[in-house]
């Protein structure tokens, strides 16, 4: 009957949160029972007793596979103390290596599921509200470390100028916000422009304020048609700032069939936050060849992708 209720609620959308409340009801099943005899976890072998304990082993794990568990699990309860324990047990020197480390660690799992259908949106979205609790209690350390070390960057000092935004309608920003931490403390100065953002707004303040490198995040698939767009804006502009894709829903494979075609400045598809870094790097070299021969390769591989796409095309036919 609980179930019953469950699968009611979501295909009759009773309330709001009905995905959600059927994505923790399954996750408190046992994964071979069946779905006429369901059986929460751990009831089978010596009651609820057994079930708390088996539902909370995995806080027994060492502080990384803790982290790792609470992202792809979407449990926002013990993120904040977890990651403060990463952060000051010695083993992360600074504030940001606990973000590139077992952070981004949890999300590349979370990624790999969602890529591989084994989660799916409203889940990841809890992954990323947890990682953004984590996140949230790191920059006040990640700000206090730039400020002794004399971290002000100004236009003179700084590696480059870059803009980022999630665009126009997407509100989902915390990738978007990863990346600006992790960029910002490779001494890059970072505008965030937010989220909802119309390409106008993107491509105006990125000549205002001489951006080199434009960053486009969004969550949801209809984001996919809006960079489009901003790369075609950008075409039409003569704007050739090198482009940096990212987002869950963004692909390598759809970077290279529907973004670099319209636009003839470099794009790069990014996989993750982490990556971000190296990437922004090799487009703002100030060794012009190594820069050209980075932004050739892409486009070498991207060429290859849309050759991919296209022949798999012809073969349905």
């Amino acid at each position: 009957k609980e179930l019953l209720e469950y699968v009611e609620d979501v295909l009759l959308n009773r309330c709001e949160n009905a995905t959600e409340r059927m994505l923790e009801f399954a996750a408190s099943l046992e994964p071979k029972c069946k779905p006429t005899a369901v059986r929460r976890k751990g009831v089978a072998d010596s009651g609820a007793g057994a079930a708390k304990k088996a539902g909370d082993s995995w806080r027994d794990l060492p502080v990384e596979k803790r982290i790792a568990h609470s992202l792809v699990k979407g449990i926002d309860e013990f993120i904040v103390a977890d990651t403060e324990e990463a952060r000051a047990c010695g083993k992360y020197v600074k504030p940001l290596h606990v973000i590139e480390g077992p952070l981004m660690d949890g999300m590349n799992v979370v990624g790999d599921l969602f890529g591989a259908g084994k989660m799916f949106l409203p889940q990841v979205i809890k992954s990323a509200r947890v990682m953004k609790r984590a996140v949230g209690h790191l920059i006040p350390y990640i700000e206090e470390e730039k400020r002794l070390a004399g971290g002000d960057m100004t236009v003179e000092s700084n590696a480059g100028v870059f803009v980022i935004a999630t665009v126009k309608g997407d509100v989902h920003d915390i990738g978007k916000n990863i990346v600006a931490v992790v960029l910002g403390c490779n001494n890059f100065k970072v505008i965030d422009l937010g989220v909802m953002t119309p390409w106008d707004k993107i491509l105006d303040t990125a000549v205002e304020v001489k951006a080199d490198v434009i960053g486009l995040s969004g969550l949801i698939t209809p984001s996919l048609d809006e960079m489009v767009t901003v790369a075609k804006k950008m075409e039409e502009r003569g704007l050739r700032v090198p482009l940096l894709i990212g987002g869950a829903t963004t692909s390598k494979m759809h970077t290279a069939v529907k973004i670099a075609p319209v636009f003839s400045g470099p794009v790069v598809h990014v996989l993750d936050a982490s990556r971000s870094v190296p990437v922004v790097q090799a487009l703002v070299d100030k060794n012009q060849k190594q820069r050209q021969e980075f932004v050739d390769e892409i486009a070498e591989q991207y060429s290859e992708l849309r050759e991919e796409f296209y022949a798999g095309l012809e073969d349905r036919k």
